[in-house]
């Protein structure tokens, strides 16, 4: 971890963010005391995949007559009430 006083991260912003994409913590200090942290980003699992993003199945029910969904729509359109 490299500790270092705000004027001196201001003068050397760029090689403190050179150090924190080598995977080094840079902590600021303003008149002594720590006000922030530069640390390298956690990069997730790229395998992980958000469920709202994984592909879903479609389901398959099977009526005991055989029909689908969309014939019983059907039929019942064309019987009217």
């Amino acid at each position: 971890m490299h500790i270092i006083p705000l004027s001196e991260f201001r003068a050397n912003a760029a090689a403190m963010i050179d150090l924190v994409e080598q995977g080094e913590t840079v902590r600021i200090l303003r008149h002594g005391k720590p006000v922030a942290e530069l640390v390298p980003p956690k990069l997730d699992n790229p395998s992980k995949v958000p469920s709202w993003k994984r592909p879903i199945t479609p389901l398959h029910i099977v009526r005991p007559d055989g029909k689908t969904g969309a014939q019983l729509i059907i039929e019942e359109r064309e019987g009217g009430w």
